[in-house]
C-alpha cells in the first residue's frame, strides 16, 4: 500500500507496481514527473488506484501489460492534469505519452477528472490488448481526444457511458488502432 505521499520531480514514475498483486495506490500528490506517474504493470492481479492528484507527467495512470498477465483494477476518483506529449530522456520513445489514464484489462475507470492531456484523456486498450473495461462517470476536458478505445483485431469489449467530455481538440471519442511495440 502506497498512500499519503507527496512526490515531486521524479525522472520517471512516482509509484510503480511491477508484478505487485493487490496493490493500493491511495491519496498521493504527484507533480512534475518524466514518465508514468502511477503505474500497475506486468503480471499483477488486482490494483486500486484512487484519490490521487497528478499534476504534470507524460502519462497519469497506467494499468498495463495484459499480455504479461496484468489485469483487474479500479481507477477511481483521481485528479489528473497538465500532461505532456513527450517522455523523459532514457524512457522508451515508442511508448505513448500525453494520456491521462490508460488501461487494458478487467478494469473500471470511474469518477476521475482529467484535464489537459494532449493525446487523450482516457485510453482503453492498446492494440489487441483490451478486455472487459468500463469508463463511466468521468470528467474529461481540454484533451486531444476525450476517450480513445482500441478497435484492433482481437480487442475485447469496452463500456463507455455517462462521461462528460468538454473542449476536446480532436473530438469526444476516437478509435485507437496502435500496436504495441
Amino acid at each position: 500500500m502506497v498512500r499519503g505521499n507527496r512526490i515531486k520531480g521524479a525522472a520517471f514514475s512516482a509509484v510503480r507496481g511491477n508484478a505487485a498483486s493487490n496493490l493500493q495506490i491511495l491519496g498521493n500528490t504527484c507533480t512534475g514527473l518524466g514518465e508514468v506517474a502511477l503505474y500497475a504493470e506486468f503480471g499483477f492481479e488486482g490494483a486500486m488506484i484512487a484519490n490521487n492528484v497528478v499534476d504534470g507527467a507524460a502519462l497519469g495512470v497506467a494499468v498495463t501489460n495484459f499480455n504479461e498477465g496484468g489485469r483487474l483494477a479500479v481507477v477511481q476518483g483521481n485528479l489528473i492534469r497538465n500532461l505532456v506529449s513527450f517522455r523523459a530522456v532514457g524512457a522508451d520513445p515508442n511508448d505513448v505519452a500525453g494520456v491521462g489514464i490508460g488501461v487494458e484489462a478487467d478494469t473500471a475507470v470511474t469518477g476521475n477528472v482529467v484535464e489537459n492531456a494532449p493525446a487523450a484523456g482516457i485510453l482503453l486498450g492498446w492494440g489487441r490488448y483490451l478486455r472487459d473495461v468500463s469508463a463511466t462517470g468521468n470528467v474529461v476536458r481540454g484533451c486531444g481526444v476525450g476517450i480513445a478505445v482500441s478497435v484492433a483485431a482481437g480487442a475485447g469489449p469496452a463500456l463507455i457511458a455517462d462521461n462528460l467530455i468538454s473542449s476536446s481538440r480532436r473530438g469526444p471519442s476516437s478509435a485507437w488502432t496502435a500496436t504495441q511495440p
